[in-house]
Order: structure tokens, then C-alpha cells, then sequence
């Protein structure tokens, strides 16, 4: 009977970092430090799950982005502009990024349980290489270590919305068919990676980036503001194409076992 074989998870918003805070918190710096440009932290996740510069790169095609770079300098951000912010942006990111390691709530018990299934967790994240370096170990330290981990740098093909880095993980965790693979993702493009790699797309709701808030602000947030966020989350990321939306990756062995009703009957991504 086939079934789900593998999980393939993104790391910030999904199964580190809550409200995916560390990517983002860098990217206002690197603007303000590198070209004296105020963007906000709304601005900056905006083109969130991208690889770095391509971020960068769409950050400065928001029309108000956009507007403030040439009131400030006079013309438009240029390839030459990214690569600075870039290089901005990586020592501060290598720097933080341990400060964001926590696993978040449910997150190592869920991998446990689906482990215990016999399925094989992969993952894969918008941050290049030498961030993930740093991130992996120190997140195995505090209890989250996937089977395998791929960069957004490490391809050739490139990094998302593209299906490369989901492909990669079959591919290495020796995975039989897509179909029996589960993406799991807190931003649009990665949501795209999963359905451009042929397989179950997860969205998570309240965990990351498009809830956009850290844990102890979300743990005093009143039930009308966590139900607008989340109605906002869940309609972006079904808009985006996501067989199912949950809250966080603690719900994911529910979604797996559903899924694997579905490809009982026959159903296919």
C-alpha cells in the first residue's frame, strides 16, 4: 500500500525560530547599515523563503522599498548593490543565527513520532550554506537534527520557488516516489517548491513567517488578533496552493496519516 515515505521540512518559522525572526531582524540591518534605507520588518518578509540575495533582490522591487532607494541615491538597487547587502548580511546572519536555534514548541516530539513510523526527515532552507553550518549543529544540540539538509547555495539549478532542494532530498534519502514525500513550509515559495517537486504541500499557519510574531508575543496576544493572523496565514498559503494548512509541525503526523488515506484511495498531489 503506498504511503508517505519522507517529510522535507524548512528550517526558520517551521521547525526553528518561531515567527521566523532571525532572517528578517538581519535584513533591516543590512539595509540600514550598508545604505542608510529604513525598511520594515513587514517589508522584509514580504519575499521571505527565497535564497538570500534573491530576497534581497525582491526587497528592492517593493514599490516603497524602491521609492526610498532612489530618494536616498538617485537610481535603482543594482546587481552591485545586492552583493553588498549580501555581504552584509551574512556575517550578521552567521553571528545571530544561534540565537534562533530553539526548536520550536512540539517540533522534536512530532519528528519522533514520525520516525517512529519509519519516515525519514529532510530539510531544506532559504539560508546558504555557511549559515546552515551554524544552524544544524546548534539546533542538534537543543533537540532537532533532520536526517539530511540541503543550502539554498548548494544547487546549481538554484533555490526556491524551483523544485531542486525538495528533489535533492529524494534523491538522497533514497526516497521511491515524490508522491510519497510531504513539504512542509511557513512561506509561500516554499509551498511552490513542494508543488514543483510533485508533492504534498503543507503550509504552518501560526509558527512563521506569515503569522510574524515572536513566541512570547504570540503566548500574550488576545484570541481576536491570533485569529485574524492565523485566517491571514491560512488564506495566503492555501492561495498558495497548500493541501492542507495546520498551525505548527506538532499537527503533522495527523496531516501524514490523512494523506496516506488519500494515496490508499488512489489520490495523488
Amino acid at each position: 500500500m503506498p504511503q508517505i515515505n519522507a517529510v522535507i521540512l524548512d528550517w526558520a518559522g517551521t521547525t526553528v525560530d518561531f515567527g521566523s525572526f532571525a532572517p528578517t531582524q538581519i535584513f533591516v540591518e543590512a539595509f540600514q547599515q550598508t545604505f542608510g534605507i529604513a525598511i520594515s520588518l513587514e517589508e522584509a518578509r514580504i519575499p521571505m523563503g527565497l535564497g538570500k540575495w534573491q530576497h534581497i533582490e525582491a526587497l528592492g522591487k517593493l514599490p516603497a522599498v524602491e521609492a526610498r532607494w532612489r530618494a536616498t541615491l538617485g537610481r535603482a538597487m543594482s546587481p552591485q548593490d545586492i552583493d553588498a547587502l549580501y555581504a552584509a548580511f551574512m556575517p550578521l546572519q552567521i553571528a545571530k543565527v544561534v540565537d534562533f536555534a530553539e526548536p520550536i514548541a512540539g517540533v522534536p516530539e512530532a519528528v519522533a513520532e514520525l520516525r517512529r513510523q519509519g519516515l525519514k526527515i529532510g530539510s531544506c532552507s532559504g539560508y546558504p550554506r555557511a549559515v546552515m553550518e551554524v544552524l544544524a549543529p546548534a539546533a542538534a544540540a537543543r533537540g532537532y537534527a533532520p536526517d539530511y539538509w540541503v543550502a539554498t547555495d548548494d544547487l546549481a539549478a538554484g533555490g526556491r520557488p524551483g523544485p531542486w532542494m525538495a528533489l535533492q532530498n529524494v534523491i538522497a534519502l533514497g526516497i521511491d516516489a515524490v508522491a510519497h514525500c510531504v513539504k512542509v513550509d511557513d512561506a509561500v515559495p516554499g509551498i511552490a517548491e513542494g508543488l514543483n517537486a510533485g508533492m504534498w504541500s503543507v503550509g504552518l499557519a501560526l509558527s512563521g513567517n506569515e503569522f510574524g510574531a515572536q513566541w512570547q508575543e504570540y503566548q500574550q496576544m488576545d484570541d481576536a488578533e491570533v485569529e485574524r493572523r492565523r485566517t491571514r496565514a491560512t488564506e495566503k498559503l492555501y492561495a498558495a496552493g497548500a493541501h492542507y494548512v495546520i498551525d505548527t509541525l506538532a499537527e503533522l503526523p495527523g496531516v501524514v496519516a490523512a494523506i496516506n488515506r488519500r494515496l490508499a484511495a488512489g489520490e495523488r498531489p
